[in-house]
């Protein structure tokens, strides 16, 4: 069972505050705008509708969230970092540092999964 502080409003904050720092973050901006530059309006009900089939298990979400990303080229450690960072920071801010947990699971899931597609290996954990 979720948080209590997980809900489908939260989750959309979480989505619009996170998306807003990686658009200001200087490496992790060019990677977005290189694919969503004049689309974000496309992405983000897409964000809304994965984050809460994965942290609500409802919605109707449905894609290849790893062949997406699998198809991007650039992707660095550094950029799994600041991913991390940002979605840590993020999370603790909308759904306070208790409320974070399962969040914070899923997306170092998320991210060790792409790490393991990128480069064979998992380089960076998010920190706890």
């Amino acid at each position: 069972m979720p948080s209590p502080a997980i809900t489908e409003s939260s989750i959309i904050r979480l989505v619009d505050t996170f998306y807003a720092r990686v658009r200001d973050d200087a490496v992790l901006s060019p990677v977005f705008e290189a694919k969503l530059a004049g689309r974000w309006h496309e992405h983000m009900p897409r964000m809304y509708a994965f984050w809460t089939k994965v942290l609500l298990g409802t919605g109707e979400f449905q894609g290849n969230v790893f062949g997406k990303h699998m198809a991007l080229s650039g992707i660095e450690t550094e950029h799994f970092v600041r991913w991390l960072t940002l979605f840590r920071l993020t999370a603790i801010d909308v759904f306070g540092i208790d409320g974070a947990t399962d969040a914070l699971e899923v997306a170092q899931r998320i991210a060790s999964s792409l790490q393991l597609g990128f480069f064979g290996d998992i380089r960076v954990s998010s920190a706890a």
